[in-house]
C-alpha cells in the first residue's frame, strides 16, 4: 500500500511537470526551508534519500560511478535553493549532469518515491512534501531521456 502511494505519487509530479510547468525562479521567501527543518532538516533528507537509493534495485546501477559525497553536497544545496533557504546552487545544469544517462520516466519516478520515502522518515508534513516537490518538478524535462 505505501509503495502504491508513493508510485502514485510519483506519478503525480510527473503529471504535474507535464502540464507547464517552466523552470520556475527561486522562492522569494523561506517559509518552504524552515517548514523542513533549515539546512540540518534538508541534510536529513538528503542522507536519507541517498540511502533510499542506496537500497533500490530499479535505479542504484545510475549512481555506481558517482562521487556521493559531492552528490550530497550538491543535492543539500539544491534543496535548500528551491525551498527558499540562504544557500546557492554550484553544481553543473541538470541537463549538463544527466547527459548521456538515457534516463527513463521510471527512473525519474523512482527516485521521486525515494525522495518521498526519506521526507516521510523525516516526518515532514505532506503539504511540506508537496511544496518541494512542486520546486523540483520543473527539472524533470533536463532529468529524463538525454
Amino acid at each position: 500500500m505505501r509503495r502504491q502511494l508513493r508510485a502514485t505519487a510519483g506519478v503525480a509530479l510527473v503529471l504535474f511537470g507535464l502540464v507547464g510547468c517552466a523552470i520556475s525562479p527561486a522562492p522569494e521567501n523561506d517559509s518552504l526551508y524552515q517548514a523542513m527543518g533549515g539546512q540540518a532538516g534538508i541534510n536529513r533528507v538528503v542522507e536519507g534519500l541517498l540511502y533510499q537509493i542506496a537500497d533500490d534495485e530499479r535505479i542504484v546501477h545510475h549512481f555506481a560511478d558517482t562521487d556521493i559525497v559531492r552528490l550530497q553536497e550538491k543535492l543539500q544545496e539544491q534543496f535548500c535553493v528551491e525551498a527558499g533557504g540562504p544557500c546557492v546552487y554550484s553544481g553543473d545544469s541538470m541537463a549538463d549532469v544527466h547527459a548521456g544517462f538515457e534516463l527513463t520516466e521510471a527512473d525519474f519516478n523512482a527516485l521521486v518515491e525515494d525522495l518521498i520515502a526519506a521526507m516521510e522518515a523525516e516526518q515532514l508534513p505532506v503539504t511540506v512534501q508537496n511544496r518541494l516537490l512542486q520546486r523540483l518538478a520543473p527539472m524533470r524535462a533536463d532529468i529524463i531521456y538525454r
